[in-house]
């Protein structure tokens, strides 16, 4: 077997009709989509199949392709996605789905050790193409081990692709690339906004391409990078700040592994302030990537430190200091104008 090589994106195929979607039926619609397209896509994990998954991503997939593509496991996470990587590696293209992030952790050697290095171990003569779906983050009031940001621990893996969208849009058009990916992709869903809004979304196959970041809001006075469900708040935050006269422009990273450096650059030369918006621990998060990088490729644009508005470096709380945890947009909009005023 030929090892696959990263696919041209493809443009939206049919824009002319939509439907008025949440994330999580974005989700759905993906999947149903790639199924339709492909007969070597297989979702696989516990609950997917007569239940339709914990959150109702996967509903009315078994009845519609039947139990050889909808599979449902036992409860056991590293044979989950030990079996996905089998099937990847003889020409399947399976789409894992891990309940909470907070339970990706027995797959985790098979993810690193395994999916993310089989393209190097067989000098290229192997891929991986499977998509580990999670729903991850807070805010919905679960119990522990329901609401881990861990992001920064997958994108330090090389080998490994990480996404997280924040809109319908988005998460139809990630998902779809990320399944025509050659090689192991994670897939972060925040569930906080699973059903916090709907957007219309292209019935077609369409692909957003991995590994570009969008501006969601345009502004010249300081970047904010952020992404998934920490992209709202700071879009209400920003719009906030503008009535006192600081204009940020908000980044969505999008895709965290590989990162949009030149987007990410290019937004801080223009403002020449910057800060980040993760719910992760602040400790390692993705928040001191950025910064280094904006150190190393732009340190004689920088007026002002870097602000990092993140989650505290505890083990994410119950509900009774969930809100206080997660960045909300007063914390936001603290952290931005201290750099915006520096």
């Amino acid at each position: 077997m030929a090892a696959e090589t990263e696919p041209e994106s493809e443009s939206v195929s049919d824009v002319s009709e939509t439907e008025n979607l949440t994330l999580v039926q974005a989700v759905r619609d993906g999947l149903e989509t790639e199924m339709q397209r492909d007969d070597d896509v297989v979702v696989m994990g516990e609950d997917v199949g007569k239940n339709g998954g914990v959150f109702r991503a996967t509903e009315g997939l078994y009845d519609e392709f039947g139990g050889n593509r909808v599979i449902d496991t036992p409860l056991a996470e590293s044979g989950i996605v030990g079996t996905a990587i089998g099937m990847a590696a003889y020409g399947m293209r399976p789409v894992p789905e891990i309940q909470f992030m907070g339970f990706i952790y027995p797959a985790f050697d098979q993810i690193v050790s395994h999916a993310a290095r089989l393209r190097t171990r067989s000098r290229g003569r192997f891929t991986c193409p499977l998509v580990v779906r999670a729903p991850y983050g807070g805010g919905i009031r679960a119990p522990e081990h329901h609401s881990e940001s861990t992001e920064a621990m997958f994108v330090h893996q090389p080998g490994l692709k990480v996404v997280v969208p924040s809109t319908p849009y988005d998460t139809k058009g990630l998902l779809t690339s990320a399944i025509r990916s050659p090689d192991p992709v994670i897939f972060l869903e925040p569930k906080l906004i699973y059903r916090a809004f709907r957007e219309d979304v292209p019935t077609g196959s369409y692909e957003v391409p991995l590994g570009e970041a969008a501006i969601r809001r345009e502004g010249s006075d300081i970047s904010v990078y952020t992404w998934g469900a920490m992209t709202r708040p700071t879009l209400e935050a920003a719009e906030n700040l503008a009535e006192e006269g600081i204009d940020a422009e908000v980044v969505d990273l999008r895709t965290l592994s590989p990162l949009d450096e030149e987007t990410i650059v290019d937004s801080f030369e223009k403002t020449g302030r910057a800060a980040v918006v993760h719910e992760a621990p602040k400790t390692g998060g993705l928040g001191a990537e950025i910064t280094a990088t904006l150190q190393e490729e732009a340190l004689l644009y920088q007026e002002a430190p870097v602000e990092r508005i993140t989650g505290f470096d505890t083990p994410f709380p119950l509900y009774a200091l969930e809100d206080y945890y997660l960045p909300e947009p007063a914390r936001i909009e603290d952290g931005i104008r201290d750099a915006a005023e520096f």
